[in-house]
């Protein structure tokens, strides 16, 4: 929400300056985010009136004018915006005047002819960021030679307050003067919202049947309005300070109400409407053209306001092109309408929209504040553009519209919560100030009626909140807990997820965090068969689902890397993932990771080629020997649908699968736009956190013993089937079995691989003889040969 300084102190004026003003909404609970003057500084511009303009001799774009600025003189001023003319008012720059960016007016002439000033723009002004095409053509009841900054009142700041979903009460000039005014202890200057007196009895018939979306409807008439009434520049300006731009007469006034009071409305022109206006949901097949020029396909459900031939517009998002006010039109139709926050909830976002109108009706709008608003457009409309404002008519229905809340207080809970004893008093006395009535129920308790603005509020502890920022955080009493705790047993056996981290990071790992929901395309295309929870609300239509995986935000993240030249690229994340439906919903603890790019990082030395299977394989194993129990841990070959076959494994810990790992399978990487070779991997964090109790084992005093094997086996047999059979047979003395090489190639028959295997024994009391170890290698070969037809290397 942003507002103007000026247009907040016209409803309450503490005596604060703007720093301090900001400070205590932010105190408040309602953060500042910025305040920024609405103009750059300036000074020696004055109101001036065009009285002769004339081509230039020398120059076809240029124009040699004269203005009166009031000084009692005419000075020549050469111009080269397009759209000045005699008799209009413009901001004029006198010889000595300093524009924005330390620009000095000083008398020059253009192409041969002396100039003295300068007729200004919008953007020369800092008014506007974007350079304007022409000068700023101001009212025609302007002051001739009034200064322009005091005039437009530009010595005034905007503040940008960045309110949280639940205090929808505060999107508007009125919601935020009441907060001051409740902070300062001030009376609010309300505008004259009386009701108007009806100077014809048109009445335009309105039938809701979505009453439990649409409990409030109200409508009015206003005939022979001038549509092409220039909005004055006080609304212009609060508008921009507002960040609106301004449209025409009709459209400004109903933007004007909604950031005044809140309530958005909406102007209808009335002679395209057929017979009554309709509050219903959209139908199979319905289209509309928004007042955007977009043609949407409307959904079944969707709320909109029709009348008995079309679809005028999605009811609180946007009007249609071909029912809003126009040049052409006469007379309107002004909506003002509660609409439940349930119902508008999502809608926008589900056709990409956002506008100020669903901003504020997804938060909640005031059910109390529809009439009010309506009187309040219809006469600055009848103020602005003339007009003869009908009979204001009401479709509501009680039974759906938002029931009086009444929330207990107890003074003993506040005391809890807070730390403090506030006396009943100021208790009260802040409650009501808050617009909430107060009935004191004996033993330091209370009854409170919430305010109809107020959706925020529904139990004891949001009583207490608001107690607490108005009284003030910072007056808070500060007090430590004092408690006996017992400490809590750290297990050897489990490593902590910061060691985890710390390891990844040691290997060139880098730490993602991305959110828990993703693009429902990108989940289907990496982890396709998981079912996941669907946002009732999104962020955006690609944050719809809650992740089944890691891989998505992952891979997201690595394509937001190789989109800005990064081509070494190591990811790793720790999180949570979902699977199955709302109801029944299964969250597991992750850690997943994703390489691509070059093996070691750029030098002299490093090595070009690129990272494969194994170097994401060793990564993982390193990670299972955090927990001193990496026999535990297992890896066969297995398809997973995103993942390459021939390049993919399970992991299994102590027999339970519990992840993946392999290179992203070629067709997902073209899907995604990927031309390099990435790898990931998924696995469950609790089996990473299960590790073994370290245990002591006396150093052996005698040597070890080393055999180097080298078997040919097809090159099928999987290595890990290989070494499991070796430790097998290997007697228990066997202290260290590696693998060091696997070949293929001449010297090996075509469709086999030679495995070399260094396996080393150690006896803890004696030393081993050279028959004890030709017998066990003798066993192994022999097993080898009859489980996998192995046979040793020539």
């Amino acid at each position: 929400m942003k507002f103007s300084e000026q247009w907040l102190r016209e409803w309450v004026s503490p005596t604060l300056s703007t720093q301090a003003l900001a400070d205590q909404i932010t105190m408040a609970g309602l953060e500042v985010d910025a305040v920024e003057a609405v103009a750059a500084r300036f000074d020696g511009v004055f109101v001036a009136e065009v009285v002769g303009k004339e081509p230039h001799p020398d120059a076809d774009k240029l124009s040699v004018c004269r203005v009166d600025d009031g000084s009692g003189d005419t000075p020549q001023v050469v111009c080269g915006a397009p759209n000045v003319a005699v008799g209009q008012k413009v901001p004029f720059a006198r010889v000595g005047a300093t524009l924005p960016g330390d620009f000095k007016i000083r008398k020059a002439k253009l192409r041969g002819v002396e100039s003295r000033g300068m007729i200004c723009s919008a953007s020369e002004l800092g008014l506007e960021e974007e350079t304007s095409p022409g000068i700023l053509e101001l009212p025609t009841g302007a002051p001739t030679g009034e200064d322009l900054r005091a005039w437009m009142m530009l010595d005034d700041t905007t503040i940008e307050v960045d309110l949280t979903p639940n205090r929808g009460d505060c999107l508007s000039v009125k919601g935020l003067a009441r907060e001051v005014g409740v902070l300062n202890r001030l009376p609010l200057q309300e505008p004259d919202l009386a009701p108007l007196p009806a100077a014809h009895d048109a009445v335009f018939p309105v039938r809701v049947s979505a009453p439990e979306q649409c409990p409030r409807y109200v409508g009015r008439v206003i005939r022979n309005i001038d549509v092409t009434a220039q909005t004055p520049l006080w609304m212009i300006e609060r508008l921009r300070r507002g960040g609106v731009r301004s449209i025409d007469a009709v459209v400004d006034v109903t933007n004007y109400v909604m950031l005044e009071l809140g309530q958005p409305l909406h102007a209808f022109d009335l002679a395209n409407l057929h017979e009554a206006v309709e509050v219903r949901t959209a139908r199979e097949g319905e289209r509309l053209v928004l007042l955007d020029g977009q043609d949407i396909a409307l959904r079944e459900g969707t709320l909109v306001i029709a009348d008995t031939a079309k679809v005028l517009a999605i009811a609180g998002v946007m009007g249609g092109e071909h029912s809003g006010v126009n040049p052409q039109t006469r007379d309107v139709f002004l909506e003002s309408a509660f609409f439940s926050p349930l119902a508008i909830a999502g809608q926008a976002r589900s056709y990409g929209l956002h506008t100020d109108a669903s901003h504020r009706f997804e938060r909640g709008v005031d059910p109390e504040l529809a009439r009010q608003a309506a009187e309040r457009a219809t006469a600055l409309l009848i103020q602005i553009a003339g007009g003869e404002p009908g009979p204001l008519s009401e479709t509501a229905s009680p039974d759906h519209l938002p029931v009086e809340r009444q929330v207990p207080l107890r003074a003993a809970r506040l005391e809890q919560c807070l730390n403090l004893v506030l006396p009943g008093a100021e208790v009260v006395e802040i409650l009501e100030r808050l617009g909430m009535q107060v009935v004191a129920n004996g033993d330091g308790a209370w009854q409170v009626t919430v305010p109809s603005w107020r959706f925020d509020i529904a139990i004891e502890e949001d009583l207490i909140e608001e107690l607490a920022r108005i009284h003030g955080y910072n007056r808070l009493p500060v007090r430590r807990p004092a408690a006996r705790l017992a400490l809590r047993a750290d297990g050897e056996s489990r490593p902590p997820l910061a060691r985890l981290r710390r390891q990844l990071v040691a290997r060139g790992y880098q730490e993602a965090i991305s959110y828990s929901f993703v693009s429902p395309e990108l989940q289907a295309l990496l982890a396709p068969g998981e079912s996941a929870p669907r946002l009732a609300n999104p962020i955006s239509s690609d944050m719809a689902v809650m992740r089944a995986s890691l891989f998505p935000g992952l891979i997201k993240a690595l394509m937001h890397n190789l989109n800005r030249q990064q081509t070494r690229i190591r990811l790793f994340e720790t999180g949570l993932v979902f699977r199955g439906d709302l109801d029944s919903v299964e969250q597991t603890a992750m850690l997943g990771g994703a390489i691509c790019g070059a093996r070691d990082p750029e030098g002299w030395a490093a090595r070009s080629e690129g990272v494969d299977f194994f170097d994401l394989k060793g990564d993982v194993e390193s990670l299972s020997s955090v927990g001193g129990d990496a026999a535990a841990w297992r890896f066969e070959p297995a398809e997973h649908p995103a993942l390459h076959p021939g390049q993919s494994a399970r992991v299994f810990h102590r027999g339970e699968a519990v992840g993946w790992l392999g290179a992203l399978h070629p067709a997902v990487r073209a899907e995604l736009g990927i031309k390099l070779e990435v790898f990931v991997f998924e696995v469950r964090l609790d089996a990473l956190t299960e590790g073994r109790l370290p245990s002591f084992a006396a150093l052996s005093r005698f040597p070890e013993v080393r055999r180097d094997l080298a078997l040919v086996v097809d090159e099928e047999v999987p290595v890990q089937a290989l070494l499991d059979t070796l430790r097998k047979r290997a007697g228990e003395w066997l202290s260290d079995l590696r693998l060091f090489d696997v070949y293929q190639g001449g010297g090996v028959v075509k469709g086999k691989k030679s495995v070399a295997l260094g396996l080393t024994w150690q006896h803890p009391s004696r030393t081993l003889n050279d028959e004890e170890i030709n017998q066990l290698i003798d066993a192994i070969v022999t097993e080898s040969r009859q489980r996998f037809g192995a046979e040793l290397r020539g």
